[in-house]
């Protein structure tokens, strides 16, 4: 399990920084600017540490996306401890990466030698949130990094999820844009029999709409609850892709 960094502020993920929209999601991009809880320098490490883990292939499950991502090894990582690690998989999340930083990353070595049976993604919600990209722009994102994954891993059937609901309040402007990004993103299910949608972000959300603290802290982020309630929808999914029924 790597050392990583958890991004402390919500405001830094969600604000909508105008300026950084000059990247086209759908165009790879390495990461260029440092954040307080995560240096460029740090980020070039960490991909390089997963750049390693794909030269030595031998990963089942492959998870690929953002802090969200990475998060399922936070806090001693009891669900991914649980459900995913005794299958062979690894986790290339880094936080606050885009679907532009995801492509550049599989462009410049997270590819490897790897032969995944499955891999799920879970990218888009910095695109939206602190980038303030469009719903069309971030799909786009989306389904560019998915085409890239279906080139580099033929094989493997990928589970693509919705982008997770944010911010605590129901009505929350970018609440309408991570809706209209999921309406967009149903068209990849089914595509060459290899793509899986799962949009799963209601399971997140209290009866009113609203998100807990006692499930995304700082309307973001999950908490332990948070991934106990992913991994009861995710790995069912995978242990049946992988024939294991029951995981």
């Amino acid at each position: 399990m790597r050392l990583r960094i958890f991004p402390l502020a919500l405001a830094m993920t969600l604000a909508p920084w105008s300026l950084l929209r000059a990247e086209d999601p759908a165009l790879p991009a390495p990461r260029a600017i440092d954040y307080e809880w995560m240096s460029v320098a740090r980020w070039t490490e960490m991909h390089a540490e997963d750049v390693a883990i794909a030269a030595q292939g031998g990963v089942a499950v492959l998870f690929v996306g953002d802090s969200i991502t990475e998060g399922w090894e936070w806090n001693d990582g009891e669900h991914w401890k649980k459900h995913f690690a005794p299958l062979g998989a690894a986790n290339f999340g880094i936080g606050g990466d885009t679907t532009q930083n995801v492509l550049w990353r599989l462009d410049h070595g997270a590819v490897g030698v790897l032969q995944p049976k499955v891999v799920v993604l879970l990218i888009g919600t910095n695109n939206l949130g602190r980038d303030n990209a469009t719903a069309a722009d971030t799909a786009r994102g989306v389904e560019a990094v998915v085409k890239r994954l279906r080139t580099a891993f033929p094989a493997a059937t990928v589970i693509v999820h919705g982008v997770f609901p944010c911010d605590a309040s129901p009505q929350a402007e970018v609440r309408g844009r991570v809706a209209a990004v999921n309406e967009r993103l149903r068209a990849l299910d089914g595509r060459d029999g290899k793509v899986r949608f799962r949009d799963i972000g209601g399971g997140f959300l209290a009866a009113d709409g609203s998100i807990s603290p006692a499930v995304m802290p700082d309307g973001l982020h999950l908490s332990p609850e948070g991934y106990r309630r992913w991994a009861a929808e995710l790995a069912p999914l995978v242990g049946g892709l992988l024939g294991r029924a029951g995981e």
